[in-house]
């Protein structure tokens, strides 16, 4: 039986672990000292225990607790050590496109790289990644594993779109995803065509397909402002969609996005995982958020 340990942020999804897979809660003492810096402590034995550590990258001080925290756990004497990351931050920037740019997906899989070697090895779980090569930027003994939150999101799509709809998606990158979900879910696929015009905004320029009062549900692997998801929706609804909805893996929403999605008016519903804090913290009405918990539990020893 696993013992699961986790960072500060994610002690929900520990917690819910621990209730899918029948596992069990390590206990782990946190605080501050007068300066600032963080004192951690594994108070669970873990000497020869297969250990899981579970944070996401949400922000640079929650992946070094989360590399704090593994550390320790192999320094302890853990069998095995099993990280789980349901987000991965800083995927955005998962290569370099101009000269000098520091590719941030790399440099963060090298830090967890560093991670000293349990008796008998490291995995790190890995869920619906922005880009599928990422698992290549992990070195050494570490093992990555990608974890597919399909389960989720095919039965929210169900829910949601009701008897008939179309599966939509944001851009063009994701179309491949989106298609193979569109046939296991037996329904047509729409895709829009965009162009980037800097950081943070995008322009649609095409819709692959001609609607007549059809719902689209409209699948993205993340949002965060939420601008290239409401510039899609608008694209679908002029090419003469009905209801739309919108679903993501992981529901980012920094400080008032979801405000203003819900605002626009343009969706029925909008769904994600639990993946990332943020989306629990909400608890904002019309935002429809499910465990991902169970996905890990048949990866863990």
């Amino acid at each position: 039986m696993p013992l699961i340990f986790s960072i500060a942020a994610y002690d929900y999804m520990a917690d819910a672990l621990v209730r899918a897979c029948g596992a069990e809660r390590g206990v782990v003492e946190r605080s501050n000292f007068p300066d600032g810096e963080h004192y951690l402590r594994v108070a669970s034995g873990v000497l020869d225990q297969h250990v899981v550590a579970i944070g996401g990258t949400v922000s640079d001080a929650a992946m070094l607790e989360l590399y704090d925290l593994a550390c320790a756990l192999v320094e302890n004497g853990a069998e095995t050590l099993t990280l789980i990351v349901p987000w991965f931050g800083g995927a955005t920037m998962d290569r370099a496109s101009k000269s000098g740019e520091s590719v941030t997906a790399k440099n963060r899989a090298r830090i967890f790289s560093s991670i000293p070697p349990a008796k008998n090895g490291n995995q790190i779980l890995l869920l619906d990644l922005h880009t599928e090569g990422l698992p290549h930027y992990f070195e050494g003994s570490l093992h990555p594993v990608h974890v597919y939150a399909r389960p989720v999101i095919e039965q929210l799509a169900r829910d949601l779109g009701g008897a008939s709809f179309i599966l939509g998606s944001t851009d063009t990158g994701r179309a491949k995803w989106v298609e193979s979900l569109a046939n296991s879910l037996g329904v047509p696929a729409a895709f829009v065509f965009k162009r980037r015009l800097g950081p943070a905004e995008t322009e649609v320029t095409a819709v692959s397909t001609k609607l007549d009062g059809e719902t689209v549900v409209i699948y993205d692997d993340m949002i965060r402002t939420g601008g290239s998801l409401m510039n899609a929706a608008r694209a679908y609804r002029d090419a003469g969609a009905g209801r739309l909805v919108a679903i993501a893996t992981h529901g980012v929403f920094p400080s008032g996005a979801f405000v203003t999605i819900q605002a626009s008016g343009l969706f029925d519903a909008i769904a994600c995982t639990d993946s990332h804090p943020n989306a629990l913290a909400l608890s904002a009405p019309g935002l429809i958020v499910r465990p991902v918990a169970e996905l890990f539990c048949r990866y863990l020893r």
